[in-house]
C-alpha cells in the first residue's frame, strides 16, 4: 500500500492538542497521530507549542488564545495557508485543511487535492453563499445534520470524530452528581441545566470556560445562578480533570439549543460510560441513541423525566457504543479511505485505488 505525504492544517487558536478547551485542535491531534502510526508521512501546520509525532511547521510560537504575544488571527492563518499552497504544496499527495472558508481560494487553484473538514455551523450569515461559490471542493461533514444549509455542494463523506479508547476511563459506579461541561454561551443554555438541577434537587457540577465574547452573557444570565448549594462551578478544566468529572458523573446534562455540528463532549461522556441527556437538535440524534445511550429531549418535561430515569441506561452499553462508532481508529480509517479515493490514479503503480483500499 502506498504511504501518503499528508499535510494537516490546524487552526492556530489553540495548540495541538489543546491544554484545556478546544475541540477542533483535539480532533486534528488524534487524526495526525493515527495517520503517523499507520506509516504515513504527515506534516502538521499548527502553533509552535503543539505536541506531535509528525513534522511540525509553525507560523507562530504559541497558540492565539493562551499565548503571550498578540496576533491578528485572520492574518496569521492566511500566512500559514499561503505557505502551504504557494511554497510547499508540491511536497504533498493530499492536503487536509481544518480552516474551513479561509482555505477555499487557495485550494481552488491547487493541483494537489484538498480535503476540507467543516467543523462549525453552516447556517449563519454568508456561510451557505460562500460554500456555494466553491461547490466542487471535497467537503467533509462531521454529521449529516451539518449539511442541511448547503446540501447541494460536493459532500464526499461524513466522518464522525473519534478518540483513542485509552484517553478515557470506564466507570460503572459513578457518583450522585450530574455534569455540565463546555462553554458558557447563550446557544448552549447553561442556565437551563442549572434550573433543571434545582427543580429536580440534584447536584450539578459545571466545568466551563468563558470566552471574551460571552462575558456579558455570563455576568447577566449565569453568575448569580451559581450561588446555590446544589451548584458547584469548577471553572475551565484540563484533560485529566475532565475525565475525572465525566467518569464519576451520573449523566451529562447537555442543554444545548443550537444545531451543533457534532459535540465532542457527548462521545467523551460515552467513553466513560456516562449517559447523555441532550436536546434533540443538530447532531444529537445521530450521536445519542434514545433510551440506549441517553435521552433525546424536546421539552423541559422531557429533561426532567430523563433525569429521573437515567439509571435505566446501561453504562456498559454507552462504552460499547463509543468503541464501535467513535474510536480514533474509525475516524482515521474513514479519512484514509477518502484520501486514497481522491488521489489521481496515476499515483498508483497499478492504477487501481480499490486494490490498495482492500489492504487498508
Amino acid at each position: 500500500m502506498k504511504k501518503l505525504r499528508i499535510a494537516q492544517i490546524a487552526p492556530l487558536v489553540e495548540r495541538v492538542p489543546p491544554k484545556k478547551y478546544g475541540g477542533t485542535e483535539r480532533v486534528v491531534y488524534h487524526l495526525t497521530e493515527g495517520l503517523v502510526e499507520r506509516g504515513h508521512d504527515v506534516t502538521l501546520f499548527a502553533s509552535g507549542d503543539s505536541l506531535t509525532s509528525a513534522r511540525l511547521v509553525a507560523p507562530i510560537r504559541e497558540s492565539l488564545r493562551l499565548g503571550k504575544k498578540a496576533h491578528t488571527p485572520i492574518m496569521v492563518n492566511m500566512m500559514m495557508l499561503s505557505r502551504v499552497y504557494e511554497k510547499m504544496a508540491h511536497e504533498f499527495d493530499i492536503i487536509h485543511s481544518h480552516l474551513e472558508y479561509l482555505t477555499l481560494p487557495y485550494a481552488y487553484k491547487s493541483e494537489v487535492p484538498t480535503v476540507l473538514t467543516m467543523h462549525g455551523r453552516l447556517d449563519l450569515g454568508d456561510s451557505p453563499a460562500m460554500l456555494k461559490s466553491y461547490p466542487d471542493m471535497a467537503y467533509v461533514s462531521i454529521s449529516d445534520s451539518q449539511r442541511r444549509p448547503a446540501e447541494e455542494i460536493n459532500w464526499v463523506k461524513t466522518v464522525y470524530h473519534g478518540y483513542p479508547s485509552s484517553c478515557f476511563e470506564f466507570n460503572e459506579n459513578p457518583g450522585d452528581y450530574f455534569l455540565y461541561l463546555g462553554r458558557f454561551s447563550e446557544e448552549k443554555k447553561p442556565e437551563e441545566a442549572i434550573m433543571l438541577a434545582r427543580a429536580c434537587n440534584i447536584p450539578l457540577k459545571i466545568a466551563a470556560k468563558i470566552d471574551p465574547a460571552d462575558k456579558g452573557f455570563f455576568e447577566k444570565k449565569i453568575k448569580h445562578l451559581l450561588d446555590h448549594p446544589l451548584i458547584d462551578y469548577v471553572g475551565e478544566v484540563d484533560d485529566v480533570r475532565k475525565v475525572e468529572l465525566l467518569k464519576n458523573a451520573k449523566a451529562l446534562l447537555n442543554t444545548i439549543d443550537w444545531p451543533e455540528p457534532f459535540g465532542l463532549v457527548m462521545i467523551e461522556a460515552l467513553a466513560c460510560g456516562t449517559p447523555v441527556i441532550v436536546r434533540g437538535c443538530g447532531s444529537a440524534p445521530e450521536v445519542i441513541t434514545h433510551g440506549k445511550t441517553g435521552f433525546i429531549c424536546n421539552s423541559r418535561l422531557d429533561f426532567i423525566d430523563a433525569i429521573h430515569n437515567v439509571d435505566l441506561i446501561s453504562r456498559k452499553t454507552c462504552r460499547k457504543e463509543f468503541d464501535r462508532r467513535f474510536s480514533r481508529d474509525c475516524m482515521v480509517e474513514n479519512y484514509e479511505e477518502l484520501y486514497y479515493n481522491l488521489l489521481p490514479a496515476h499515483l498508483f503503480s497499478n492504477n487501481k485505488v480499490s486494490r490498495y483500499m482492500s489492504a487498508v
